[in-house]
């Protein structure tokens, strides 16, 4: 008995520490997903953050494009994946409205674990440059006018596009037809090429558009109009109460141990935190977080419930 003892506490002082693993991690590139095609605010980000935190670490960050059902793919394949650090993911809030939505086989809020909250921005409804309709005002008279003869092109069914454009039209009483694409790039796309003639997408890819003149921007979901686009007006000067609040933010599997969480927390705020990447999101509409952990979780269980009610209140099935 005394030598089993003395042979478990030998195996027990030679195993490494968290502490010890997180110091010799990464030991192979970190897969970082971005669960929605190229083009959109997910991707775009993801391929911002990963270049500095490759030399950070000292291993390469991928970034793995896993597009469809909303971003559930790529969210399924990241919870189910070893929480060892190896395999993260960078989401927008949509990711909140798809769990709401769909049936996924883990907890959205208390299956994962949440790295950072990135930022904060708003959507933006706007249409081809050929609809009539000059603002909220006009979309929802000319929708009333012309019931189900208007589409609205969103990142994926279930998607905080879709729930969005959908909570809209309940307050606002405008029929305006669901078509769900695989992402921001092709739902904007879509717009631009007269597939389709609104969207309800992030300041964070759009704006490109709107100042090219390819999209008209109509109405921002935020309670206060955005500094980039100061003539255009919260959607909520015309619904009164209308409000969607869209954020990026990271996490990975339940069961990162807490060394790896806190050095990724870190190293992303650290990029955040730069003049230049404060005035690069700052230019493209997202204000910057960069908070703890719990920071993010908070925004996270918020949304899945709001959007719960939503689905509820709406019968969406």
């Amino acid at each position: 008995m005394k030598t089993a003892f003395l042979l478990l506490a030998a195996l027990v002082a030679s195993a490494p520490t968290s502490h010890a693993w997180a110091q010799t991690y990464p030991t192979r590139p970190v897969r970082l997903i971005a669960p929605f095609p190229p083009g959109g605010g997910t991707d775009l980000l993801s391929r911002i953050i990963a270049v500095p935190m490759s030399e950070s670490l000292g291993q390469t960050v991928v970034v793995d494009n896993r597009p469809g059902a909303g971003g559930a793919i790529g969210a399924e394949i990241t919870a189910r994946a070893t929480p060892d650090g190896h395999t993260l993911i960078l989401v927008s809030s949509s990711y909140c409205a798809t769990s709401a939505y769909q049936k996924i086989p883990y907890d959205p809020v208390k299956d994962i674990q949440p790295i950072i909250l990135i930022g904060t921005t708003g959507l933006v409804v706007s249409v081809h440059p050929q609809v009539a309709a000059t603002s909220i005002k006009a979309l929802i008279a000319q929708a009333k006018a012309n019931p189900g003869k208007l589409n609205y092109a969103s990142v994926g069914t279930g998607s905080v596009a879709h729930l969005g454009f959908e909570l809209f039209k309940q307050m606002s009483g405008a029929n305006i037809v669901h078509v769900p694409y695989k992402g921001g790039g092709p739902a904007l796309t879509a717009v631009i090429a007269g597939e389709v003639q609104a969207t309800l997408i992030s300041l964070v890819p759009t704006i490109p558009h709107v100042r090219a003149g390819r999209l008209r921007p109509l109405g921002i979901t935020t309670a206060k109009r955005s500094a980039l686009l100061p003539d255009v007006p919260s959607i909520s000067e015309t619904v009164p109460g209308f409000e969607v609040t869209h954020w990026y933010g990271m996490w990975g599997p339940k069961g990162i141990p807490k060394p790896i969480i806190t050095r990724w927390n870190r190293g992303v705020a650290k990029v955040l935190l730069t003049d230049a990447m404060k005035r690069q999101m700052q230019g493209e509409g997202l204000e910057t977080a960069a908070g703890p952990p719990e920071e993010f979780l908070k925004y996270v269980s918020r949304d899945v419930a709001k959007w719960r009610k939503v689905i509820k209140a709406a019968g969406i099935k």
